[in-house]
């Protein structure tokens, strides 16, 4: 028996917040929204881009994560950044990793985010 893969990344938000959720993971990172299945609840919402599967869950005492975060690979990580900033998200450098430039950003609701492009 073993692990074999990762199926998918859940991250929390408060109520309501679907639309903020559509407009930072859709509109600005480019993931494409899938439909939930019918026996699942209604709220959050559901993502998908390059083989990453992220599940957006309402969770009525939500509180951000601001250091378990999701870390999310990209194409072109100077335009990206560059769009994210447009749009007035910040972003910040860390110490880096061999082999990849990254920064991080918070989603609208303060769960931290990073973004990472191989080198």
């Amino acid at each position: 028996m073993a692990i074999i893969g990762l199926d998918h990344i859940q991250i929390a938000i408060p109520e309501g917040g679907e639309d903020k959720a559509r407009a930072f993971y859709a509109d600005l990172l480019g993931m494409h929204e899938v439909p939930k299945p019918d026996n699942l609840s209604p709220s959050g919402c559901w993502f998908e881009r390059g083989g990453v599967d992220l599940h957006i869950g309402v969770d009525p005492d939500f509180v951000p994560a601001r250091k378990a975060h999701p870390a999310l690979l990209v194409d072109d990580l100077a335009g990206l950044r560059a769009k994210l900033e447009k749009a007035g998200i910040e972003t910040s450098d860390d110490k880096p990793v061999e082999g990849y430039s990254r920064f991080f950003a918070s989603d609208p609701f303060g769960n931290r985010i990073e973004l990472m492009q191989r080198i």
